[in-house]
C-alpha cells in the first residue's frame, strides 16, 4: 500500500511540473506561442553559445526569453524582434548570421579551404605521376 502511495505522489509532483512549465509564458494565441517558439529555437543563448535560448538554463537566457516574450506580446514581428536583440548584442546572438563583409570568411571559408585542399591535392597528385 505504501509502495503505491509513494507511486501516486510521485506522478502527481511530476505533471504537477510539467503543467506548470507549460504555462510559464502564456500568449493570447497560438499564433503567437509559435512565434515565440520559433525565435526561442532561433536565438542562440549568448553564455553557453551551443544552445538555443528555449533549451539553456543561463541565467542570461532567461533575460532573453522574458524579453522575447514582452516584445510577442507586444505584437512585434519576428524581424523587429532578432533587429532589437542583434542591436543590443550584435549578430553574435543568431544561429544563422547574415552575409556582411564581416561575416564573408565565415560563411565562404570553409567553401575556399576545401577547393585550396582540392587543387593541393591534384597538384601533388599530377607531380608524383610526372615521375614516375
Amino acid at each position: 500500500m505504501k509502495k503505491w502511495l509513494t507511486h501516486i505522489l510521485i506522478i502527481m509532483f511530476c505533471s504537477l511540473g510539467v503543467a506548470q512549465a507549460s504555462s510559464f509564458y502564456p500568449l493570447d494565441s497560438p499564433q503567437k506561442e509559435a512565434q515565440f517558439n520559433h525565435l526561442l529555437k532561433e536565438l542562440r543563448c549568448l553564455v553557453c553559445q551551443n544552445q538555443d535560448l528555449a533549451d539553456s538554463n543561463a541565467d542570461l537566457a532567461k533575460d532573453l526569453r522574458e524579453q522575447v516574450y514582452d516584445l510577442v506580446r507586444e505584437g512585434k514581428s519576428d524581424s523587429e524582434i532578432i533587429q532589437y536583440l542583434t542591436d543590443r548584442y550584435g549578430d553574435f546572438i543568431l544561429f544563422n548570421p547574415p552575409v556582411k563583409a564581416v561575416t564573408v570568411l565565415l560563411w565562404f571559408g570553409p567553401i575556399l579551404f576545401l577547393a585550396l585542399g582540392l587543387l593541393v591535392f591534384w597538384r601533388t597528385g599530377l607531380k608524383q605521376v610526372a615521375h614516375e
